[in-house]
């Protein structure tokens, strides 16, 4: 008892922490952005551009560029009003900048002055000050009267008083962060997840330009849809066969509420509708989109009654009927949102239910009633869908009765695991019968199954349900998996899902690839639930065995083959620079790994540059010059380089003219097509972001010794002398005339010596070698299938999958370059 009383009296007013400034953020990370895996990585970046957008709404930017770096840094900027600089007037923060102010408190900003933002963006709602206690490195620079004031941070305290760097004629303002790895378990962005944020805030916000460049691979996106949500639902039936040319729109007000809605219907059997609440996309929906769905429901059977359409009495068509092909978009804007669900991205206020389903009812009536062409298309269309949607349950009941999707009769190709328990078991659907016959043997019975597939599954992108069940293949797949068909809980139950990981394990080559796509397809369109649960993963067989000397290696990937082969290599060896043939630096192993890294990654970089030809000369020559430019652009024949942002911005607006133009003599919508598929005579331009990191490896290969000008020339004299450090033998021994001979040399070293393998079919492994490579939990890689974008997801699988031939055939002229290792 004694010992409780002393336990208790030890926790006193001592133990109450006071946390200043941005501290709880740093220790309850995952109480204002979500996490500390990916999800709350990206949300870092939705912050920053989120308040872009909420100058947007308030009339004042236009322009916001995007920048993922090398390091994986991220930069924002915008043409706002720029954050407000100068001394708070509130006494309590006398002498400190309203910058420091709203980077360093967390409920400091405009978003609280009704005056200064009525409609607010953002889900959490933390701000950028929540970015800079998450980031250990920040660097903000304001755009404003005149001036440019930069300042400093590093997890979340200021490194640096708030200064005049120079002098502008523009507004806004431009955030670089860099993740604090302290923090977070994951810090490389995904170019595609940020892609489809600031796609659908370039849709839902018309008019307003935004750009996102990764400078890591070289993509860059540009978004600039002049017709909003309605232009974001021809995207999003791009290259599918639309029944009404021009898309239904409205948008309506009431009571506080905006509602704006564009829908279209397709010939596909598939239904698309994305909803947004204040520019958040509400994955769960919510009260607005279950009032949009019990609206259109309802005023589609009254219009069938009215006129009389149908020629089945008393027919009564389902919203899912009625929603068969149609693609929508719903936006709302609501003063203040209450969200809920798992991930907060479900709406709840029940008045919004209400408001919708009024102003979509309204709309839609008078629509129906002054375009009856169109709602004859619309309405044969749900007819045909309720016809086959009957079609298709009396053929998922001949198929039940006979037992073809009953799980009880398994598939005799299965071979199945003993274990139970769908969280502990696990199925591979394996390319024919050779690999099936080896993953069989090589498995783990207790707890892996075997599908093996014979040929190319139906393509099911352009079928319905009943011609998909006369499938043997899909009968089998459906079976096995246990749960049942279909997008709804009725007809697929995430419950009864025999496996908790269903990995597709098919060959490295192009029928391979084929297959897995067809897969994919299946799983996307009449198994969703799978991929979101997380339960699809697709099985990395290693593409190369290695053995040199005593080392045996699987590798998958040609990276991982080269550093191997590099690190083989460099064992045992020695490098000294020359001068005139005579030694005049030996080189230490550490640095000279180093230096092997930075010249093969100078390398690559150069590679890229020189595609958009930038070569190493011109490098010199900028750097002689004094200043690296940003961009190369081509305008009516003629190269320039761009130095600044205000050259920058100036040339965005001559890119996008043209582009608008060149759309409109197409009858296209402007803006449409994204900048890497934009068409040859439009300006050229490159961003040339290489070029930095250029310099800062040129700069540590001259500290280690070596000369820039041995680099891009060979030299009559022998330049660098590298020899095996143990047998000093002639033969051993490589004198070399430029930096470039240099890498090659210790790239034929590594090779010398080394049986390099490519697998390209399961088949030709053994049992023992593919548990060992792709099936033992202990050493195999396996990718996890996530729908990151489901606009871009969408649009792939209507491009690869689809009846149309142009659409792919652009695709894989498009992408043709990037192939590697391609069966021919």
């Amino acid at each position: 008892m004694a010992e409780e009383i002393k336990k208790s009296e030890e926790y006193g007013a001592g133990n109450i922490q006071i946390l200043e400034g941005l501290e709880a953020v740093r220790m309850r990370p995952a109480m204002y952005i979500g996490s500390t895996g990916g999800q709350g990585l990206h949300h870092l970046v939705y912050e920053v551009v989120d308040n872009s957008i909420d100058e947007v709404l308030a009339g004042y930017c236009k322009n916001i560029d995007v920048v993922i770096h090398s390091d994986n840094s991220v930069t924002v900027q915008d043409d706002g009003r720029g954050i407000p600089v100068g001394p708070h007037p509130d006494p309590k923060y006398k002498g400190v900048d309203a910058l420091e102010i709203v980077l360093t408190k967390l409920h400091a900003g405009g978003k609280f002055d009704k005056n200064s933002y009525k409609v607010s963006g953002g889900l959490h709602g933390v701000g950028v000050s929540c970015v800079n206690a998450l980031s250990d490195l920040l660097i903000v620079e304001v755009f404003r009267d005149g001036k440019i004031y930069k300042q400093t941070y590093s997890q979340g305290k200021p490194t640096s008083k708030v200064t005049v760097a120079g002098k502008t004629d523009e507004g806004g303002t431009k955030i670089t962060f860099h993740p604090d790895p302290e923090i977070f378990t994951e810090t490389v962005y995904s170019f595609d997840i940020l892609t489809k944020r600031l796609r659908e805030l370039a849709f839902l916000n018309a008019g307003t330009h935004i750009r996102i460049a990764d400078e890591r691979e070289d993509k860059e996106h540009i978004f600039d849809y002049d017709g909003g949500i309605k232009t974001f639902v021809q995207y999003l039936n791009t290259n599918k066969n639309v029944i009404n040319k021009d898309p239904i729109y409205f948008m309506k007000e009431k009571d506080n509420v905006n509602v704006e809605i564009a829908m279209q219907y397709n010939d596909s059997y598939n239904e698309q509708i994305f909803s947004f609440v204040n520019n958040i996309n509400t994955i769960e929906g919510g009260t607005h989109l279950s009032g949009f769905r019990s609206a259109l429901t309802r005023v589609v059977n009254e219009y069938i009654k009215k006129n009389d359409i149908s020629k089945t009495k008393d027919l009564k068509l389902s919203g899912e009927d009625i929603r068969e092909g149609l693609t929508a978009v719903i936006s709302t804007k609501v003063p203040n949102p209450q969200f809920e669900g798992q991930t907060k991205t479900k709406l709840g206020n029940g008045e919004v239910e209400g408001i919708t389903q009024s102003i979509v009812g309204e709309a839609l009536t008078i629509f129906l009633e002054e375009n009856p062409g169109i709602a004859k298309q619309i309405l044969e269309k749900a007819i045909n869908a309720a016809e086959a949607r009957e079609a298709a349950r009396k053929a998922r009941e001949m198929t039940r009765r006979k037992g073809a999707l009953d799980s009880a009769a398994l598939p005799g190709k299965l071979a199945d695991c003993s274990e139970k328990d769908p969280a502990k078991t696990e199925l591979f659907i394996v390319e024919g019968d050779s690999a099936g016959g080896s993953a069989k043997q090589g498995r783990d019975r207790t707890f892996q199954a075997i599908l093996p597939l014979r040929g190319k599954i139906l393509n099911v992108e352009r079928v319905r349900l009943a011609k998909m069940l006369a499938s043997d293949t899909i009968k089998m797949l459906i079976t096995a998996i246990g749960a049942g068909i279909g997008k709804d809980d009725q007809d697929f139950n995430i419950d009864k899902a025999r496996y908790h990981k269903i990995i597709i394990m098919t060959d490295a080559d192009v029928d391979g690839a084929h297959i897995r796509t067809l897969l994919l397809t299946f799983f996307y369109r009449h198994m969703p639930q799978l991929i979101e649960k997380g339960f699809v993963y697709i099985a990395q067989p290693p593409l190369y065995k290695v053995k040199r000397n005593k080392k045996e290696l699987y590798l998958d990937s040609e990276e991982a083959l080269d550093k191997f082969l590099f690190a083989q290599a460099l064992d045992g060896v020695e490098l000294a620079l020359l001068k005139d043939g005579n030694t005049q630096t030996e080189i230490d192993d550490a640095t000279l790994r180093k230096i092997v890294a930075n010249i093969s990654e100078l390398d690559g970089l150069l590679k890229k540059l020189s595609k958009k030809s930038v070569t190493w000369k011109d490098y010199l020559k900028f750097k002689a010059d004094g200043a690296l430019p940003l961009y190369r652009t081509v305008l009516d024949g003629n190269v320039k380089y761009i130095y600044s942002d205000k050259e920058w911005k100036e040339f965005k607006d001559q890119l996008l003219a043209k582009r608008n133009e060149l759309a409109a003599s197409r009858g296209e919508l402007a803006g449409i097509t994204e900048t890497d598929q934009a068409d040859q005579i439009l300006p050229e331009y490159k961003d040339l972001w290489e070029l930095p990191r250029i310099d800062k490896l040129a700069k540590q290969i001259e500290d280690a010794g070596l000369h820039l000008e041995h680099y891009g020339e060979t030299h009559t004299k022998p330049v660098y002398r590298l020899q095996d450090s143990e047998k000093k033998t002639k033969g051993d021994i490589y004198e070399l005339h430029s930096t470039m001979e240099l890498l090659d040399t210790i790239r034929e070293l590594g090779n010398k010596g080394a049986t390099i393998q490519r697998y390209k079919g399961l088949g030709e492994m053994n049992p023992e070698q593919l548990w060992e490579t792709t099936m033992d939990k202990a050493n195999r890689k396996l990718l996890q299938v996530k729908v990151e974008d489901a606009v871009e997801s969408d649009r792939i699988f209507t491009t690869l999958m689809g009846d149309q031939v142009e659409p792919r055939r652009a695709f894989i002229q498009l992408n043709a370059l990037d192939v590697r290792n391609l069966d021919i």
